[in-house]
């Protein structure tokens, strides 16, 4: 299980970038704990209001004193954010940090949880303007809802698949 679960609202123009591949980092003007192989849950804001998608994280860019060092952080991502330089330096305007999510292993739910339907079944779980984190048995309830394995556990996986060929040594 990642370290963090983060359950991230993104607006729907650049979820959909994310989905059809050509937004390969998030940007946030806030910080966050999430580091590499950590998840995201992404909720898409209003007017789809639905969990759709998750994601690993690959690496973050964190860049402080965004104000002298903006530029810094547009040469970082600018390759893979799909944002126009005016609309990059609007977003961050009166920032005083920058922060760049990019992603790996982008999981799209067989079926989207719609917001009204995640109140009844996970109460729980509100929706964030920002960001939000979970529990792991917040998203136990997530994958059992939206019928996908969300949390990776290629690694148990593994394990479990070499134990079968690992023979006991007899004497």
């Amino acid at each position: 299980m990642p370290s963090n679960i983060l359950l991230l609202s993104i607006k729907p123009e650049y979820a959909s970038k994310i989905f059809d591949g050509t937004k390969k980092v998030e940007l946030r003007r806030v910080r966050t704990r999430l580091k590499s192989g950590d998840l995201v849950i992404v909720y898409v804001s209003s007017p789809e209001k639905a969990l759709v998608a998750s994601f690993e994280v690959e690496r973050i860019i964190i860049v402080e004193n965004l104000s002298a060092r903006l530029d810094n952080l547009w040469i970082q991502v600018k390759d893979y954010a799909a944002i126009q330089r005016e609309n990059f330096e609007s977003y961050y305007e009166g920032a005083s940090v920058g922060v760049g999510i990019f992603l790996k292993n982008l999981k799209i739910f067989p079926q989207p949880l719609e917001l009204e339907s995640l109140r009844k079944q996970l109460p729980s779980i509100r929706p964030p303007q920002s960001y939000r984190y979970l529990t792991p048995r917040e998203v136990n309830h997530v994958e059992s809802i939206v019928q996908c394995k969300i949390v990776n556990t290629t690694e148990q996986s593994r394990e479990e698949e070499l134990e079968q060929f690992i023979l006991p040594i007899t004497t």
